[in-house]
């Protein structure tokens, strides 16, 4: 699994890495399915690494935030 950083600083993984993402938010933080959506949905229209955007508009905390890219580091 390997996690890469665009020029503009998004975060490419694998689909792999990516599915587990998904499932880290849901299953261990509890991000719901509906947060996950609007996230998503801004970030097609504003490109930038999906755990900054849950962060930038309200939908994860600080520490939710430092415990998703402790979980990417874990897993690349």
């Amino acid at each position: 699994m390997t996690i890469h950083t665009t020029p503009g600083g998004e975060i490419q993984m694998s689909p792999s890495t990516y599915s587990g993402l998904i499932s880290f938010l849901q299953e261990d933080l509890a991000i719901s399915s509906a947060s996950l959506a609007v996230a998503l949905r801004h970030s097609q229209q504003d490109p930038g690494p999906l755990p900054m955007i849950l962060w930038q508009y309200g939908l994860i905390t600080l520490d939710q935030l430092e415990q998703i890219y402790d979980w990417l580091e874990t897993s690349a």
